[in-house]
């Protein structure tokens, strides 16, 4: 018989399930996936309940409820400075995965060249190629996870058609700085390039760094598409409610897009999204300085196990490379070792970059649990290694 796709075919199972199912089997603590061991806000859980109940089940409007593409259009502008007009420059998505999707392809024709920067999450690269784009690839240089501005410019070039942004960034922790946007915005004036810009951890930055979307530099208000998401603002990432602001023109793209992936999003989480999007931004605050504990935390434990901890300035994740505690073997192997004997797992960094080859001495933990959890992992792994 003839096969299937042969790109999609011949992905492998992802580090993500093979580790997690590593995790059960050892019963492991997982600090490989990124989710949050608590629930979110007890009103926001409410509101979606009680919606379930009000007799509005039916398909809502494409791109959204009015409500929700409103509160985030009153985002956009609290606490960012922009103006946004939620009848034209919002579409909501089943969640940011699909926004990324929907929102590549709005951009994307076959030939296109996208510029990617590694380490990246596991689904930017087989959407582009899906979408018969080509990926251009730049890779941040460790410990600092900094960006050589001559290797940046080299990937850009006449078929450049967009640059696939991540700040904060998964896996690094990143948030590219003032000097590093200014960098990207005058190559994409440069070379009439837009960009899709992953800021779904646009909440979870902690001091003294500051998230600054790109969309607002000047000159990019009108090539950027910019993409948040309820799961990671509210500690819901089942909810899979995300939502893209872009310029009237390319949003309508990307609705058309959304229109033939999803068609639209659950009407009750929508509901319970945008009263979320209403809280102060003592909410906010209060996110972030909780998460920046559990880092610190997290990264403080690894470090007297013998770790060497690399910066992190955002999102849900800290990388720590493990050469200095000896161990003889790559990242997997290192994953796989500490899963079955300290039973806490994590991820292997070369995951995140294309077809697994980056450096081999680092691996990615989640902080984004409960202290009693990060404590008791830290205890396993200390033990495992001799360290108190």
């Amino acid at each position: 018989m003839k096969t299937g796709n042969s790109m999609l075919s011949a992905l492998p199972t992802t580090i993500f399930t093979v580790m997690s199912a590593l995790a059960v089997q050892h019963e492991a603590i997982n600090l490989g996936q990124g989710f949050p061991d608590t629930e979110g806000p007890e009103d926001i859980v409410r509101a979606a309940a009680a919606a379930l109940l009000d007799q509005r089940n039916q398909y809502p409007p494409l791109t959204g409820l009015p409500e929700l593409r409103a509160a985030v259009a009153a985002v956009n502008r609290r606490f960012y400075g922009l103006a946004v007009d939620p009848a034209t420059e919002v579409v909501v998505t089943s969640g940011a995965t699909e926004a990324l999707a929907a929102s590549l392809a709005a951009l994307i024709d076959p030939g296109d060249e996208v510029v990617l920067i590694e380490p990246l999450y596991d689904t930017y690269l087989p959407t582009i190629r899906l979408l018969g784009g080509i990926p251009r690839l730049v890779r941040l240089h460790e410990p600092d996870w900094s960006l050589d501005r001559a290797e940046l410019a080299a990937a850009f070039g006449p078929r450049t058609k967009a640059i696939l942004l991540n700040s904060p960034m998964n896996p690094t922790g990143k948030v590219f700085t003032q000097e590093e946007l200014g960098c990207i915005a005058d190559l994409l004036v440069q070379h009439d390039a837009y960009a899709v810009c992953d800021e779904v951890y646009e909440h979870l930055v902690f001091a003294p760094a500051r998230h600054v979307p790109l969309m607002t530099l000047p000159g990019m208000r009108e090539r950027c598409l910019r993409i948040g998401s309820a799961g990671k603002s509210f500690s819901l990432t089942g909810w899979k409610v995300g939502y893209v602001t872009a310029p009237a023109p390319l949003a309508a793209i990307v609705a058309r897009a959304h229109q033939n992936l999803t068609f639209t999003t659950p009407p009750n989480l929508q509901r319970a999204v945008a009263l979320g999007l209403s809280r102060d931004a003592a909410y906010f605050e209060a996110l972030s300085t909780s998460l920046a504990a559990r880092r610190d935390l997290l990264s403080a434990g690894l470090g007297r196990i013998g770790f060497a901890v690399l910066p992190c300035s955002g999102s849900y994740f800290v990388i720590a490379d493990f050469r200095p505690l000896g161990f003889d073997g790559d990242a997997i192997a290192f994953c796989r070792h500490i899963t079955e004997h300290a039973r806490v797992a994590a991820i292997p960094v070369p995951a995140f970059y294309d077809r697994g080859n980056g450096p081999q001495h680092l691996v990615r933990f989640a902080f984004c649990k409960r202290e009693a959890v990060l404590n008791e992992a830290i205890d396993r792994l200390a033990a495992l290694f001799g360290s108190n």
